[in-house]
């Protein structure tokens, strides 16, 4: 099916961006942010466009979280917070190719004048996606993901974003990025976070044996190297060093200027759960100590940063007792809080996803329990301690374990898992406004972003 795209000519930038801007309803003063804006564009383009004006024109966002609970203003801080730090040329170019997609031949209608020519160009959506050549490295055609009507709207973008990665841009077609540099050994029910333009890659399960390697790619240069960790002693009293011990299916979260890796299963299981911290700036790792009743010591469990606290839901012991209690760390105190919670929890599970959404609900989708694999999407309100199931919409995921997950903006995106018949095909989206299930790709045969879950149940 082929579609109209028009190619504008006009001012180079900055002030090609100025225009759009104006156009859009941002014209600088403090209520242009909020009216107009959100009454001409679907709720998800306005978000970016209004993280993208304050990208550009502001810089990255250093404002602290509003401290009243608005939906509004925590979507807007949260969609200008994951811009990262990208730069504000960047930001411009994408502010106006996401206008253009919105309303094309905006800038004719916008300068009165029919002296700026438009041409029509053919894009064929069936066309074989075309890579792009940056840096050295190939890269696929991008489409920008937002939501409208509890659908997807898919806009091309030829542009690749390589400030603030992964900000609100996703590929339309999974791809093997060209990674050079020591890739880590094969490996299941390790940890992995993102932190600026790096992904950290901690310990896991490789053929039966737990490993306690760590590794990073640089996202720019697509580069893998191992990092080279010390450990701290455990007390100036006592000088020997503390033992980091090989463990999987834990969860590791940045935090500040560190990586937290939490629970987790050792060879020489614990009661309670175990934390340890590795300082990014001092390559050190430490372990945490923590006060109050910790938890049964667990893995498979998902870990959601909240605020300064960690929310851990589910998992299963080393004697594979399922659990399906909530817990709290709070970080400012190591302190530890089970959550007495009212209303129906999911049923007890490990491998599940976990995100949070407007910094006040926990959403919890699939997993595995000992015989089922489950696709039941269960809600916890941290307000008011209250599980709840919702309505959802559209097409509702098939049952998985083991699946990744990461929040852009609204859209939660789940990767990956599997039945122990077959691995999930399809990536899906789910809007955390609308509740509506969305498939972003799908692929094909025996591929390990279809993994089946052989190791849960």
């Amino acid at each position: 099916m082929a579609t109209m795209a028009r190619a504008n000519s006009g001012p180079a930038y900055p002030e090609r961006f100025y225009a759009a801007a104006s156009y859009a309803g941002f014209d600088g003063s403090p209520n242009s942010n909020t009216k107009d804006i959100a009454s001409r564009f679907s709720n998800d383009v306005a978000l970016i466009l209004y993280a993208l004006y304050q990208q550009a024109t502001v810089g990255p966002c250093t404002v602290p979280k509003p401290s009243s609970w608005s939906p509004v203003e925590h979507s807007k801080w949260k969609s200008w917070q994951q811009l990262g730090n990208m730069v504000s040329i960047e930001a411009m170019r994408l502010f106006v190719k996401i206008l253009e997609e919105e309303e094309p031949g905006w800038y004719s209608r916008a300068s009165n004048s029919v002296s700026e020519p438009v041409i029509d160009v053919q894009m064929n959506h069936n066309s074989n996606v075309e890579p792009i050549i940056e840096n050295r490295n190939s890269f696929a055609e991008t489409k920008i993901i937002s939501a409208e009507n509890g659908g997807l709207m898919e806009t091309q973008d030829k542009d690749v974003v390589s400030e603030g990665l992964g900000s609100i841009v996703v590929y339309d077609k999974w791809i093997s990025p060209p990674v050079i540099g020591q890739r880590p050994k094969a490996r299941y029910q390790h940890g992995a976070a993102v932190v600026q333009d790096k992904m950290y890659i901690y310990g896991g399960n490789h053929n039966g044996r737990y490993l306690n390697d760590l590794h990073v790619l640089d996202l720019r240069s697509w580069t893998w190297s191992k990092v080279e960790a010390k450990v701290v002693p455990k007390s100036v009293e006592s000088p020997s060093l503390v033992n980091i011990a090989p463990c999987a299916g834990h969860s590791l979260i940045p935090w500040e200027n560190k990586l937290l890796s939490i629970a987790g299963h050792t060879k020489v299981p614990s009661e309670t759960i175990q934390g340890k911290a590795f300082d990014l700036q001092t390559g050190t790792w430490s372990v945490l100590n923590t006060y109050g009743k910790a938890p049964v010591s667990r893995a498979g469990q998902s870990v959601t940063l909240v605020g300064t606290t960690l929310v851990i839901f589910g998992g299963q012991d080393a004697k594979r007792t399922l659990f399906n209690d909530l817990h709290i760390l709070n970080l400012e105190t190591m302190t530890w809080n089970e959550i007495d919670a009212v209303g129906a929890p999911p049923s007890p599970r490990a491998d599940h996803a976990a995100a949070i959404h407007a910094e006040r609900y926990l959403l919890v989708f699939g997993g595995g329990s000992h015989a089922t694999c489950f696709n039941d999407l269960h809600v916890f309100d941290l307000q008011a301690m209250e599980w709840s199931r919702p309505t959802q919409q559209g097409e509702i995921p098939t049952p998985r374990a083991g699946h990744a997950s990461v929040t852009v903006g609204e859209n939660w995106f789940i990767v990956g898992g599997g039945d122990n018949k077959s691995g999930a095909l399809e990536t899906v989206v789910l809007n955390m406004s609308t509740l509506a299930w969305s498939v972003v790709a799908s692929v094909e045969g025996l591929v390990p972003l279809a993994s089946e879950v052989f190791y849960v149940l």
